[in-house]
């Protein structure tokens, strides 16, 4: 075995634990260059289980209420419990959110958040009757839990997908983010189909940043297994198998080193998070963005998750709960990003696997397809709401059986919407969102 000490060590592994934190990216050089000039980051929240999103965004006149409030049956917010907002371009209905949502309803108001009417995912623009004759192709394996948040995080429609399309994002801007010494997507909750690329991988750690190597330390006998471990990673192996996994191993003390040691030099943030699970993972996020410049990071990809959202039973209950959680910590993670400075430079956007039942089930909802999506950011043509919102009538137009809602608009021109913002050119978005050529509008315009 080599005998190296742990300055010849990191010598010897930071390029290729930077190259590694990219996630291998194709033509990786030490002296790449960045093309872009500035910063910006996408920040994913997924709402595990299928968030209700037509209790979260709620028609308040009096017609649209009365047929919500006719189809939601015991699940329908009272209207006089409805927050008020008031979208900048009118379409003859005035709109409320749950009363959970007073951060977001302030968000919105100041024109920093903007609401996604009825999206998701589809193959191709579908009506009712095309739906039941069986005349258009839709995305496979409807109302399954895991199909659809394969279907959201890669946008495969009926095809098989080992890529997501942040994924393919990371991979599309690969030439100009070669001085990034991070991996541009990075997740706080789980690997994720979402942001697999054919050549980048993302950087998985905690909810509270990158685990460490239990048993080291900088003295001791924690500095001599240190040590020793890194005699052994760092020794000749003749089996390519040996060497592969050394590399990892390297890749992985690094890179926990990298970022952690830069997030601890970071000045606190004064910004006060909810004490929940989403909460610290978007603080988290706001330390790694606030350590950027360190990182030489000018685009970046952040997935967190929060789960719960599968109210079969007990949604009066649940709800205000899940609801209020999503609005503190989106709140406070927007709060901390104009402390930060980077408000204009951060877009924080929702997924959840469908939508609910319109119908109640006696004490919750049944899974459905097209909801509500929420964007968060002062870079957000805000104080919106985009799409089209249906009708929340049982057997209306847009009514598949149960209310059940055909989206108007879909998860490719959401996502499409999101990656030309991060710079993603328009040759490239159809690798981004492969269906994106079967709908007229590519661009929802909530970005500027």
């Amino acid at each position: 075995m080599s005998n190296i000490n742990r300055r010849r060590f990191l010598e010897m592994t930071s390029t290729m634990a930077a190259a590694g934190a990219l996630g291998g990216l194709a033509g990786y050089s030490p002296a790449a260059h960045s093309a872009f000039g500035d910063y910006r980051a996408l920040v994913c929240v997924f709402l595990f289980g299928g968030n209700d999103g037509f209790n979260m965004l709620v028609p308040r006149s009096d017609a649209e209420y009365n047929a919500y409030a006719a189809s939601r049956q015991n699940l329908a917010v009272a209207q006089g419990d409805l927050l008020p907002i008031i979208p900048l371009t009118p379409d003859g209905v005035e709109y409320g959110l749950h009363p959970a949502l007073g951060g977001l309803q302030t968000l919105f108001e100041s024109g920093n958040a903007a609401f996604v009417a009825n999206v998701g995912p589809l193959v191709e623009p579908t009506s009712k009757d095309q739906y039941r004759n069986g005349s258009v192709v839709v995305p496979s394996q409807l109302f399954s839990h895991n199909d659809q948040q394969a279907q959201w995080h890669s946008l495969k429609g009926n095809d098989q997908s080992k890529t997501g399309w942040a994924g393919r994002l990371a991979d599309a801007i690969a030439p100009e983010t070669g001085a990034q010494l991070f991996a541009t997507n990075a997740s706080l909750s789980g690997t994720t189909l979402f942001q697999s690329g054919a050549a980048t991988v993302p950087y998985v750690m905690g909810p509270g940043g990158p685990l460490g190597f239990e048993g080291f330390a900088d003295s001791g006998i924690g500095l001599e297994q240190r040590l020793a471990f890194e005699r052994i990673i760092g020794a000749r192996y003749d089996s390519v198998y040996e060497r592969g996994f050394a590399e990892v191993q390297q890749r992985a003390v690094v890179t926990a080193d990298l970022i952690n040691g830069a997030i601890g030099g970071a000045p606190p943030l004064t910004t006060v998070f909810p004490a929940s699970p989403l909460g610290q993972q978007l603080q988290t996020v706001a330390q790694l963005i606030a350590v950027r410049d360190q990182l030489q990071m000018e685009r970046q990809v952040f997935f967190v998750g929060t789960g719960g959202f599968d109210t079969h039973d007990n949604q009066l209950q649940l709800q205000p709960g899940l609801l209020g959680n999503i609005s503190d910590s989106i709140n406070a993670f927007h709060a901390a990003t104009v402390e930060l400075g980077v408000a204009d430079a951060v877009t924080t956007f929702s997924q959840s696997d469908f939508g609910r039942t319109l119908t109640s089930n006696g004490d919750g909802t049944d899974h459905a397809w097209g909801s509500v999506q929420l964007v968060v950011g002062e870079r957000v043509v805000g104080q919106d709401i985009y799409g089209s919102y249906p009708l929340l009538e049982i057997g209306g137009p847009e009514d598949v059986g149960g209310g059940r809602m055909i989206p108007t608009t879909s998860a490719d021109q959401y996502a499409a919407t999101l990656a030309t913002w991060m710079g993603v050119s328009g040759q490239d978005l159809p690798v981004i969102a492969p269906a994106i050529g079967n709908f007229g509008q590519q661009n929802l315009g909530f970005l500027a």
